[in-house]
């Protein structure tokens, strides 16, 4: 899969599966402009690099200035083929937890940070003839399942993939592709982190707390976050020409539709 001058947008690019995704693409020759709160995350992503990448600060939960960076990014890489809306905050929430309950913290990041960073890529994707521009979610297992707990992180990944639908009928006139991906435990810190959770809630340790997550997973692993970043490739390359308004899961056997 040859991407060599399209210009690629990613959040959440500085670790886990956007920094997995940033080297797929580069790796295929496309032009990265890379989002995250994290600056040195980002920088750290854009050295591993071959190509050269641009990169900025950014809370996606802020509207004004996700555009002020989709239109600043623009002015080095030139109009936008794809954006990929990897961005989002985990965690669990409730009314209890100390100092407040996370609800509102993770719509806003999940879901309107999701949105805002899809319409700033439409204002500046190329015209109908540079063929099929792309935007593509990722949302998690929790938009098909629920977790006690998770009800912030499970009704704004689920959220998701109700605007995945709507913008894919919307955007379809304009040849824009709009797609979702699902994927399960994937080896991140994200991830790790959630397990530790586990662990103390139930007084086990972490091998443990990860031993019986993998117990519902029929490959019996956690996935890569390079599996996540091939899936990437595949919706934005034209062999998926033909795909939009999909969710697809990548969560090794543990939801099948």
């Amino acid at each position: 899969m040859e991407f060599t001058t399209k210009h690629i947008a990613i959040t959440g690019a500085g670790s886990g599966i956007g920094r997995a995704i940033a080297q797929r693409l580069d790796r295929a020759g496309a032009k990265l402009s890379l989002f995250g709160r994290r600056p040195e995350a980002l920088e750290e992503t854009a050295g591993l690099l071959r190509g050269s990448a641009h990169w900025a600060s950014l809370d996606i939960s802020d509207r004004s200035a996700v555009e002020f960076a989709f239109t600043d990014a623009v002015g080095v890489h030139g109009p936008l083929h794809a954006l990929v809306a990897n961005a989002g905050v985990g965690g669990s929430n409730s009314p209890a937890d100390e100092g407040g309950d996370r609800f509102d913290e993770l719509v806003d990041t999940n879901l309107r940070g999701t949105y805002y960073s899809m319409r700033a890529a439409q204002a500046h994707l190329v015209g109908r003839e540079a063929g099929a521009r792309h935007i593509i979610a990722i949302s998690s297992i929790l938009a098909r399942i629920g977790v006690p707990g998770y009800s912030g992180y499970c009704a704004s990944k689920t959220a998701l993939l109700g605007l995945v639908r709507s913008l894919s009928v919307e955007l379809a006139p304009e040849g824009i592709l709009v797609n979702a991906i699902c994927p399960g435990w994937v080896d991140t810190d994200m991830a790790w982190e959630g397990l530790d959770g586990m662990a103390g809630a139930l007084a086990i340790s972490r091998e443990a707390a990860h031993s019986i997550a993998m117990g519902d997973v029929p490959i019996g692993r956690m996935g890569k976050p390079a599996e996540v970043a091939g899936l990437v490739a595949y919706l934005l390359s034209d062999d998926a020409a033909g795909t939009t308004g999909s969710a697809i899961d990548i969560n090794g056997g543990a939801f099948m539709a």
